[in-house]
């Protein structure tokens, strides 16, 4: 059962999958339905999950679920399968959880670990550059935390 963002509680479950590139315009509406259609009939048990998702900066889907209907490993492997399917028709990544999002000015930048390492090395990344904590797991944690520094991050070690 799909539900407005705003109504999914805090202690909601999120799923953070990052896009190797920016959707392009043309893109944003076909996946809006894509995500709908699989979200309204994502279920476990024959019991509909309530779930909802907001799609960010072009690039981010971020999929939340009630704590009220807590998903099985069946469930999460409909997902997974799901998001694959979506990286093969687009032709993106979105399954790397062990990459670097970041902004540069208004540009969100992904770039794979080695890479972040040599921008860190390089000084074109610091500790005060906003980066994207695609690990953390409940809504109220994606509002306060997601988007933070890096030296408030698990990046902060890379900085030494």
């Amino acid at each position: 059962m799909l539900i407005e963002y705003t109504a999914i509680p805090e202690d909601s479950k999120v799923w953070i999958y990052p896009s190797s590139r920016k959707f392009y315009p043309n893109e944003i509406d076909l996946i809006k339905k894509q995500l709908i259609a699989f979200l309204e009939n994502w279920k476990q048990n024959d019991q509909k999950i309530e779930t909802g998702y907001v799609l960010k900066y072009n690039r981010f889907l971020v999929i939340f679920t009630s704590s009220k209907t807590p998903v099985t490993t069946n469930s999460i492997n409909a997902l997974v399968t799901f998001i694959i399917e979506l990286q093969n028709e687009y032709s993106v990544e979105l399954l790397d959880k062990m990459n670097a999002c970041f902004k540069q000015g208004e540009h969100v930048q992904y770039k794979d670990l080695k890479a972040f390492k040599q921008l860190i090395k390089g000084k074109a990344v610091n500790k005060r550059t906003v980066i994207f904590d695609n690990l953390v797991t409940t809504k109220n944690e994606f509002e306060e935390f997601w988007e933070v520094p890096a030296s408030e991050s698990w990046y902060s070690n890379l900085f030494k």
